[in-house]
């Protein structure tokens, strides 16, 4: 049996595996791809929806038989909470997790470092490499609770009353909502919408939202044709599906049709609601939720798009609302500034001396980051198989020590610095003291929205 370290590798023999943590634990887990998202509400095994395709929990212990993944799927995040809701980690024995093949011999062992503060910590990651499945101890913690890993992953939750009717048994967390949830049930749609169009009347949609805006002091926004049309084609393709979600069932993700529709983003909100029947129902119902009602007021964005459809044969009305800053050259360049800032800010901290902006790795990190949207693929390796210091030195760096960190998904230069800092691979490149210059790259679009790079040079 091995003992693991974070960061740890284990290769995983053929056939189901089972992963178990005892003590006073809720274990969970979430099914995505190699961008790291959870596709849709199904993707998220936790004690209120204990089973998805190859993955089921009882009790302690989370079974995963990973030739029965769904398609497409390459990774299964196993985390863990405390059971008693609000109580930190600290406070309980430490989580171990215990790893068996499916004839109940152990595999490995892990023991993290004693969390603190954290309510919820990321334990281990199951992952595809070629034909074979590993296991990679991690050791992160999150301090906002299953909610706030389910933001991470890519569904967005709100603190609510718990939801009633047929779509409860998917609610991301207890006592919590999916912002993308249906506030009147979403069921199978039996055949394409009766008609898919912007809201009968566009600018009154800006009215109430920019009122909305103003009173807490945020600028207008203005309707932009081509957020309004990757808003048309998005709602039509959930209302034909019969289901919310940011990537629908033709595998185009809401970030995709934004950048096909010719608008790249600096930054980027969404809101994909059914059930409103009426533009001010549907910006009430957004305002009676925190997250939802942060990305409407949002001062960032001064552009917005939306469409909703009215499905005939079930009733249901579906809302996409888009929210975006363009990309400007001066706008990328204050992007890129804020992660080097914020990353001296923790080296600063540790008593490190700060990295200075080198051009040439910022060339090759940003080259990276919209390669790794043009080419839908997230891994320090290209599909060509250039590694980080093959792409410094493409760019022209001569610099003998190359690190690379990336990142997806992250909406703000302060939400993916403290992402890396959470990871101890990533945090050990940010205080590595060999590392003197840095390079960072960004792009909006493909399958999580944001793609983040990070090029040390020593």
């Amino acid at each position: 049996m091995s003992e693991l370290v974070p960061g740890g590798n284990l290769p995983l023999p053929r056939g189901a595996v089972t992963v178990r943590v005892p003590g006073p634990f809720d274990v969970s887990a979430l099914v995505t791809d190699d961008g790291g998202k959870v596709r849709d509400d199904g993707d998220f095994v936790f004690y209120n929806q204990p089973a998805a395709p190859g993955a089921t929990l009882r009790g302690e212990a989370l079974t995963v038989d990973p030739a029965r993944l769904r398609a497409g799927a390459t990774r299964v995040t196993v985390a863990v909470s405390p059971a008693e809701p609000g109580t930190a980690l600290g406070r309980l024995p430490s989580p171990t997790l215990h790893v068996t093949d499916a004839g109940g011999r152990p595999l490995a062992r892990f023991a993290p470092p004693r969390p603190r503060q954290e309510t919820v910590l990321l334990l281990a990651e199951l992952y595809r490499r070629g034909d074979r499945w590993k296991l990679r101890a991690l050791g992160q913690g999150h301090a906002d609770g299953l909610a706030g890993l389910a933001r991470d992953f890519g569904v967005d939750v709100v603190d609510d009353a718990p939801v009633s009717g047929p779509d409860s048994a998917a609610a991301g967390a207890p006592g919590a909502r999916r912002q993308t949830g249906s506030s009147a049930g979403v069921g199978p749609s039996p055949g394409p919408p009766a008609f898919a169009q912007p809201a009968s009347d566009p600018y009154d949609f800006a009215a109430v939202v920019n009122s909305a805006r103003t009173a807490l002091g945020s600028p207008p926004v203005s309707l932009d044709p081509r957020l309004v049309s990757a808003a048309r084609a998005h709602t039509a393709a959930m209302a034909a599906s019969g289901r919310l979600g940011v990537e629908s069932r033709d595998g185009v993700s809401v970030y995709q049709r934004v950048v096909g529709a010719g608008y790249a983003y600096l930054t980027v909100g969404e809101h994909l609601v059914s059930g409103p029947r009426t533009t001010a129902e549907f910006v009430a119902y957004c305002m009676r939720t925190d997250g939802a009602r942060r990305t409407l007021h949002d001062p960032a964005f001064t552009h917005a798009g939306v469409a909703h459809v009215h499905d005939g044969p079930t009733g249901d009305t579906y809302w996409t609302a888009l929210w975006a800053r363009p990309l400007a050259p001066d706008g990328l360049a204050g992007v890129a500034a804020a992660v080097t800032d914020l990353t001296n800010r923790e080296r600063a901290r540790a008593g490190l001396p700060p990295l200075a902006a080198d051009p040439l790795l910022t060339a090759a990190a940003q080259a990276h980051s919209a390669d790794m949207v043009s080419r839908a693929f997230y891994s320090h390796t290209a599909p060509g198989g250039s590694q980080p210091w093959d792409r410094a030195a493409t760019a022209g760096s001569t610099r003998r020590s190359i690190g690379e960190n990336i990142a997806c998904g992250q909406r703000s230069p302060a939400e993916v610095v403290e992402g890396w800092m959470n990871s101890p691979g990533h945090r050990a490149n940010i205080l590595k003291p060999g590392f003197t210059h840095l390079g960072v790259g960004f792009a909006g679009g493909g399958r999580a929205g944001t793609y983040w790079t990070q090029l040390f040079g020593g």
